[in-house]
């Protein structure tokens, strides 16, 4: 099939979204599929150097639910994406968040082929869905197949636009993550907690920030580790400096390349996020990499983790919970050992191939319904009138 994988996000910025549709896109090639990546991009280099990639807008940083999305909102494009929806031949395009401005619900609303819509955002409630429910649902019917990446997603979007969505999960490259060797001078003997998001208020480090203070006394040999940036870095290391906290490791920002070593490296994994996750990859990460999880009992990350198999799950926003959960697999080496073996036998499900499996399913179903119903020719009568 020669497919159109549309994204609303900024394709050189990191997020779950985009890297959903880089893998999805490397492994439909693999399949032999001939697919071309449509995204606003704000790295010029970078979109030079993906020759499937067709930069579409300039991305600009936009606040939505509680983070900043980096969408384009040119509405210049019109001329630009039809050009590229109709005339490049495809036999299916696929929109990540399809009603996201301006470039996947333009492309959908200009589309005359075969629609695929995968739903990626869950949140409590969603203005512009609200809002926008008598226009947008005009587009939504546009879809020949609707995908969520999990139950809560599926839910959400429910909730403003019934119909049938089959849920398939974000993936990870479960190889990626096996045999990986951690970095030396993190493996000197201490107990390392592991912290991998975006710097913001909704993904909760504040809270994990605050059950290290409370149990670094108690254990001298803890150390945390944060792998991530964003808006509040300056405020979390105002945080440290005033707490003088030791034993806090900031990595910033990480190439993919190398983050498998930072979850070799820890002892646990911990995502206090505080609500509107629709699905926990960095939970199926650590899995990957035979890690025990300590989170907080969120609709996405309930999709994902096993309260007492593979990982503990806490009232969010609560630092006590937090700190007994961290505390009870600190003193219990064997159970984050059982829990982490639990969890590398579930991360195998979600291995890549499995999910483009169920996404080519989904093409080949879409491609049989957007097909025009054969037309019956009726022969005349033969009957004596």
């Amino acid at each position: 099939m020669k497919v159109g994988l549309v994204s609303a996000y900024d394709y050189a910025h990191p997020g779950g979204v985009t890297e959903h549709v880089r893998h999805l896109a490397a492994g439909l090639r693999r399949r032999g599929h001939d697919v071309t990546v449509f995204a606003p991009c704000s790295d010029k280099e970078l979109a030079e150097r993906e020759s499937d990639l067709v930069r579409v807008g300039r991305p600009f940083p936009i606040p939505m639910h509680g983070s900043v999305a980096r969408i384009t909102v040119s509405l210049h494009l019109t001329n630009r994406i039809k050009h590229y929806v109709r005339d490049g031949g495809f036999d299916v395009l696929h929109y990540h968040e399809p009603l996201m401005p301006v470039l996947p619900v333009t492309a959908l609303r200009l589309s005359r082929t075969c629609n695929v819509g995968t739903f990626h955002a869950f949140a409590r409630s969603n203005v512009g869905y609200y809002y926008g429910k008598p226009l947008l649902k005009r587009y939504v019917r546009r879809l020949h197949a609707r995908i969520a990446v999990s139950n809560p997603a599926r839910e959400f979007v429910r909730h403003y636009f019934p119909g049938d969505y089959r849920v398939i999960p974000n993936g990870i490259d479960f190889k990626r993550f096996q045999n990986q060797a951690p970095y030396p001078e993190l493996r000197d003997g201490m107990c390392n907690l592991l912290f991998v998001g975006r710097l913001e208020y909704r993904k909760g480090l504040g809270y994990l920030l605050r059950a290290f203070a409370q149990l670094k006394p108690q254990y001298p040999n803890l150390r945390l580790i944060i792998v991530g940036d964003g808006p509040l870095r300056r405020w979390y290391g105002n945080f440290l400096a005033r707490k003088q906290l030791d034993d806090v490791v900031m990595a910033g920002y990480v190439p993919a390349s190398e983050l498998p070593r930072y979850y070799a490296s820890c002892d646990i994994f911990c995502s206090p996020a505080t609500g509107d996750e629709s699905f926990g990859i960095v939970l199926l990460e650590a899995m990957a990499s035979g890690k025990p999880i300590v989170a907080t009992s969120i609709d996405g990350f309930r999709e994902v983790v096993t309260h007492g198999r593979d990982g503990l799950l806490v009232e969010r926003k609560s630092r006590r919970q937090l700190s007994y959960a961290l505390q009870t697999l600190i003193n219990n080496p064997a159970l984050r050992q059982e829990m982490g073996q639990a969890g590398l036998v579930k991360a195998r499900r979600y291995d890549w191939e499995r999910v483009i499996d169920e996404v080519t399913d989904v093409y080949h179903q879409a491609l049989d319904q957007a097909q025009p119903a054969p037309s019956i020719r009726l022969e005349p009568s033969l009957s004596p009138r």
